[in-house]
């Protein structure tokens, strides 16, 4: 699932899960019905015996979903009188993840099915100590982390992601490689085709790994820039070292299109951060996506130029 493998299918069904034993009096704890939320909520709770009121957000995980409107007052409404909550539990409460809350009203829920909304900590792991404490968070429990683990285990699936594509440029580059004063070289589609290749992965690991892991540290606020600084980087490394004797023309077109790649994937990090919002992401792409075709398209020219 980290690698996007079936994302679209891994979803569990709403409806009211039992998680241990609960009775009248046991929480009742909201999730989305994306599988990974579920497993991690379900997970977190350890021997604790509570009820887990499932929504349907159309297997989206609730942060993404609440931006979306899937996890919402309407949907939380029409689960509770689903799976006729009120007369399972003797107490009017829903405990909903704090992320989640950009989608809720919780008077609009208290008025039209009688359950109050307490917004839960942002990590479902914080949640046995969160209950045990009166339903009292503390600080830590109210902040978004992005620690260098979150943001790592979010680069397969940008990767992922990008398979197709990646497939696609990969077939087009063998084919291009080969064109030259001879018209069509296979020596020259498998030399300079994989070379190609080969500098493209640099800047698919630049921009999709190595800058969400370093994304605190390197200068700028955009995530197209802080792309720009490790794919020139890697760039100029390849250029001294593996394609040193390639010519002048395929070094500029190297670091063109290093540059290029590391800056687009970084860009693509977006979806996955807490440092950007909707309009920012935006105004982003405006500026740094035609920059973008621009080297790519000089950096192609000069590419097959140095064939003749």
């Amino acid at each position: 699932m980290r690698w996007g493998i079936g994302r679209d299918k891994y979803m569990v069904t709403p409806g009211l899960y039992a998680i241990g034993s609960p009775d009248e009096k046991s929480e009742v704890l909201v999730s989305a019905n994306y599988k990974l939320s579920f497993d991690v909520l379900r997970g977190s709770i350890g021997s604790l015996d509570v009820w887990i009121l499932v929504i349907d957000t159309k297997g989206i995980n609730v942060w993404c979903a609440a931006g979306k409107g899937t996890f919402g007052t309407d949907e939380i409404i029409r689960c509770v009188q689903m799976v006729d909550l009120q007369n399972l539990v003797d107490h009017r409460r829903l405990v909903v993840p704090q992320l989640g809350a950009p989608g809720v009203a919780a008077h609009l829920v208290k008025k039209a099915c009688g359950f109050g909304v307490i917004y839960g900590p942002v990590r479902a792991t914080d949640l046995p100590e969160f209950l045990a404490a009166n339903k009292q968070a503390t600080t830590s429990m109210r902040r978004v982390n992005f620690s260098l683990k979150d943001r790592t285990i979010l680069t397969p699936v940008e990767i992922s992601m990008l398979r197709w594509q990646i497939l696609y440029v990969a077939l087009a580059l063998l084919l291009l490689g080969g064109i030259g004063s001879d018209i069509f070289d296979f020596s020259a589609a498998w030399t300079r085709g994989s070379g190609a290749i080969f500098a493209g992965f640099v800047g698919l690991l630049s921009g999709s790994v190595l800058t969400p892991m370093l994304l605190p540290w390197l200068p700028g606020r955009a995530f197209s820039l802080k792309g720009v600084w490790l794919g020139s980087g890697a760039a100029i490394l390849l250029c001294l070292s593996l394609f040193s004797d390639s010519g002048l023309l395929n070094q500029i077109a190297l670091l063109l299109q290093v540059t290029a790649i590391s800056s687009y994937t970084a860009m693509n990090f977006t979806g996955s951060s807490t440092y950007t919002s909707p309009s920012g992401v935006e105004k982003e792409m405006r500026l740094a996506i035609p920059c973008h075709l621009a080297a790519s398209g000089i950096a192609l020219t000069l590419w097959l130029s140095a064939a003749f």
